[in-house]
């Protein structure tokens, strides 16, 4: 696979501050990376770096074998700020049009193309309207439809949902899914669970270290997971029951109510089944029940 991004060693300092340490870490062809951390661990620092907004104090940031910012990048990676906002007083459509003359692109071509984003986010009604007159989840969908004018093979963004009903939520992963065959991104987020269902690598920031750099491939492994979130409080009797099923090969309470299930599907290609089965046999209630472990525990409680 191609690299798409490399970074060695990189560090930056503002001041006595120092907010990146030696971060080294690459990022491949068609990969979704979740960059996760606390607030101040860096996050929006790193992404400056890779638009080229800042420059690191020392190592080396490259994105598809040129220098981070290099006019040779332009229009090859798009970046999506958490507070991108539309001037409130002109059209949707006059924004992105602007925006992509900016590309270099025509007239004619940049009005095209608004076309064509708007389309990707279920706005293309709305290419007349005045951005002051839509609602907060249209806004949104439109600054990320502004993130793919000239159709970049690397996308940075920042809180994609934040602050997005469910409904919004959802069509924004299904549109980022849909693309990552073609389009590398890197998408900061404090929610866990849409970057676990988006990303296939994390990067965990914490006071400007990678704390962890890990890929998400289970079909390599012999074992699999099963995380289950129960409605009672009883889990004992329900661990000694599961335990006793075919093919379990470790059962652990993560937390109050969660338990997490490993077993070979060799054994029991069914086992989720013979899960429910259980569960509905006794009467026990559950809140979910879901494939692999949750990114929160490989984070956070590492086996």
């Amino acid at each position: 696979m191609n690299a798409i991004i490399q970074c060695q060693q990189l560090a930056k300092r503002f001041g006595s501050k120092t907010v990146l340490q030696q971060l080294s870490f690459e990022l491949q062809q068609g990969d979704v990376a979740a960059l996760i951390g606390p607030n101040g661990a860096g996050k929006t620092t790193l992404f400056s770096i890779l638009c080229g907004y800042l420059r690191p104090d020392s190592g080396n940031a490259s994105i598809f074998g040129h220098k981070a910012g290099s006019s040779a990048l332009f229009g090859k990676v798009a970046a999506l700020p958490q507070d991108a906002q539309f001037d409130p007083a002109f059209s949707i459509g006059e924004q992105l049009d602007f925006y992509g003359r900016l590309q270099g692109l025509s007239s004619k071509a940049a009005r095209e193309e608004s076309k064509r984003v708007l389309a990707l986010v279920d706005l293309t009604e709305q290419l007349q309207h005045k951005a002051g007159a839509l609602s907060h989840g249209m806004r949104k969908r439109a600054a990320i439809a502004q993130a793919f004018i000239g159709t970049p093979r690397l996308v940075l963004l920042d809180e994609p949902t934040a602050g997005l009903d469910p409904v919004n939520a959802l069509h924004i992963r299904q549109l980022i899914s849909r693309l990552s065959g073609e389009v590398s991104f890197m998408i900061s987020s404090h929610n866990i669970f849409e970057l676990e269902q988006l990303c296939n690598k994390v990067l965990y920031l914490e006071n400007g270290q990678l704390k962890q750099h890990s890929s998400s491939d289970t079909t390599t492994q012999q074992l699999q997971y099963l995380t289950l979130q129960l409605e009672q409080d009883n889990s004992e009797a329900i661990s000694a029951a599961l335990r006793q099923l075919p093919g379990l090969i470790d059962l652990h309470c993560a937390q109050r109510r969660e338990l997490v299930l490993s077993y070979n599907p060799q054994h029991n290609a069914d086992f989720d089944l013979a899960v429910l089965q259980c569960l509905a046999a006794n009467g026990w209630r559950y809140r979910n029940l879901t494939k692999g472990q949750t990114l929160e525990q490989k984070l956070f409680n590492p086996a």
